[in-house]
């Protein structure tokens, strides 16, 4: 083999693995990205150190619905994923009742999402009417869920979603699709 032939099989691979990579970073931050699960909040859908992959495109052409599990950073913690359900959309009222029922503009919301009955409604103890980019999230281990009934979370702006939770890849006997 020839020192150019030897050369140029280096300089082919060598861009071959460039372009393979920027590929990789493409996806990465803008199509999919692996999120591991901190804490119990997501209990019984999703559970300390579970894996998921979250992806991102489908939020830059329509919006989040109520019940997407969603991947988000808060304003006090940038660099922290935290992953809850929505429960209000821009535009509706949320109050949540002594009994730990929700509702939405008035009406009661039917969902069986939560692992047990809300004890504290924090803040939604009053209705709060949510902004045009504004969210309601609520973990479905509701109980011991750090969510939008607290202060120090609140709304989530619409900015701050990175992606929808869509498969649950970790641990592997656990792989499903959950959004």
């Amino acid at each position: 083999m020839s020192k150019n032939h030897f050369l140029k099989e280096v300089l082919s691979t060598s861009i071959y693995i460039l372009i393979v990579l920027l590929f990789a970073i493409f996806l990465v931050k803008f199509v999919w990205q692996r999120t591991e699960v901190i804490g119990s909040s997501m209990e019984d859908t999703l559970y300390d150190k579970d894996n998921i992959i979250v992806e991102k495109v489908s939020y830059r052409f329509g919006d989040p619905e109520r019940f997407d599990i969603i991947v988000f950073s808060y304003k006090y913690e940038k660099k922290t994923n935290f992953v809850k359900r929505i429960i209000g959309l821009p535009g509706e009222t949320v109050y949540i009742d002594e009994s730990g029922n929700i509702y939405i503009n008035e009406v009661l919301l039917n969902e069986n999402f939560g692992k047990e009955i809300i004890e504290d409604p924090g803040i939604a103890f009053e209705p709060i009417t949510l902004g045009d980019d504004e969210y309601f999230v609520l973990g479905d281990n509701r109980n011991n869920s750090k969510d939008s009934r607290f202060a120090d979370v609140g709304l989530i702006k619409r900015d701050s979603i990175i992606g929808r939770a869509w498969i649950l890849i970790w641990p592997i006997k656990e792989i499903q699709i959950i959004g």
